[in-house]
């Protein structure tokens, strides 16, 4: 009678090892994978949320602009105007009383400030309402301007002080959350034009 064995091998300790070895490995390999697309995807997601932000911004600069009107006390409506700020008097919260509107970069943010007027005689002292517009904005390190003012004949007017002859105005924001980085600078670009001024 033959008899028959049945021999019932088991992983040796090496093989274990190696086993266990190649298992880490793909899985590292794979949980970093995952890292780098959650990364990349997060840095895309934050790039249009700000963007977004930016745009909205802008649409609100915009709108502002449009109502630039004189001043509760007769100020002419621009009061000043630079590469990366711009103050004017507006309308905006449609009150009946013209306040005082600044955007200006600070760093890589965009502040817009309002000042009401008040007192008798009228003024504009009161503490400023500030809040931010836009951040990430790259424009001063581009060397891009933000506003950039044009005279009724569509010549660029480089020379702030003259601001009686600025009746249109461009806006450029540069955004970007990390400039070391894709995706690259994303470019908002709009206009508008002073609608209440009378000829100086």
């Amino acid at each position: 009678m033959t008899h028959m064995k049945n021999h019932r091998r088991g992983l040796t300790l090496i093989e274990m090892v190696v086993t266990i070895g190649i298992f880490a490995v793909i899985m590292v390999t794979l949980i970093n994978s995952i890292l780098l697309f959650y990364r990349a995807n997060g840095v895309a997601i934050e790039q249009s949320y700000q963007i977004e932000s930016a745009r909205r911004g802008i649409e609100l600069l915009v709108r502002d602009l449009r109502e630039a009107a004189y001043a509760d006390n007769g100020a002419f409506p621009l009061a000043s105007i630079a590469s990366t700020s711009i103050t004017f008097y507006s309308d905006t919260d449609r009150d009946s009383a013209t306040e005082k509107i600044s955007y200006e970069l600070s760093g890589t943010t965009l502040i817009r400030s309002v000042v009401n007027s008040s007192g008798n005689p009228i003024g504009y002292t009161e503490a400023p309402d500030a809040s931010q517009v836009s951040t990430y904005v790259r424009n001063e390190e581009e060397g891009s301007p933000i506003f950039r003012y044009y005279t009724v004949s569509g010549t660029e007017i480089s020379d702030y002080n003259e601001i009686v002859d600025v009746v249109f105005i461009k806006i450029s924001l540069v955004v970007n959350i990390r400039p070391v980085r894709a995706p690259e600078e994303f470019t908002l670009r709009s206009s508008a034009t002073l609608r209440n001024l009378r000829p100086q």
